[in-house]
């Protein structure tokens, strides 16, 4: 519940979380939340302060590269699995994925494709996924949404860029073909790093020009 929470920004990066007030909304005691609160801090999405209490966790930019670099490897290998195990009703339901979206800059439009690009990703994981594999992505997802708050509608590039990408991984995977499905999931989070990569170097480069 807590990492649903975090997923839907119901819990802000940075923000204190306060316990007595999550265990009242939760219906639950002081001792199995701080129990789940201690599980979410070793796996990196709430930091514990001294005498301060737990926060839900800001991501840096470096930390986001990371992560894009392990959802790269392990969201395609998840692309491979799913088309080697994807059901005919599965299969439909992928190629519903994106119809009608328009794609614009407009805020609107811009925030449904980032729903939608979730909703996609989420039920990759859910085909291709086991129950490691899904529980590591369903974290990394989540950093993935804490970082993107506020950040161009909650994605990293713009919806002309990757909707052809999208479209390509549900092409490959809907024709049963786990190396264009692998190959194609893999290249869509390796753009998406890359363009992390660049706006730090830029942002080194003002840097070091003002300094």
């Amino acid at each position: 519940q807590i990492k649903s929470m975090l997923l839907e920004q119901k819990l802000k990066p940075g923000t204190k979380i306060y316990q007595e007030k999550l265990a009242h909304d939760l219906g639950i005691s002081r001792t199995p939340l701080v129990n789940a609160l201690k599980k979410l801090e070793q796996e990196r999405l709430v930091a514990a302060i001294p005498r301060k209490g737990f926060y839900a966790r800001r991501f840096s930019k470096q930390e986001m590269i990371r992560i894009f670099e392990l959802r790269e490897i392990l969201e395609g290998l998840a692309a491979r699995r799913a088309s080697l195990r994807i059901s005919d009703d599965q299969a439909q339901k992928l190629q519903g994925f994106f119809k009608g979206l328009k794609v614009s800059i407009d805020a609107k439009s811009i925030e449904k494709y980032a729903k939608e690009d979730r909703r996609f990703h989420n039920f990759l994981i859910e085909i291709g996924g086991d129950e490691l594999l899904s529980g590591i992505l369903e974290t990394y997802s989540i950093i993935t949404s804490s970082y993107l708050v506020g950040f161009r509608g909650g994605l990293v590039r713009p919806p002309k860029e990757t909707l052809p990408e999208h479209l390509a991984i549900v092409e490959a995977i809907t024709k049963k073909d786990p190396e264009k499905a692998e190959q194609a999931a893999r290249l869509h989070l390796k753009r998406s790093r890359e363009k992390l990569m660049k706006e730090i170097e830029e942002k080194e480069k003002r840097r070091i020009s003002k300094g």
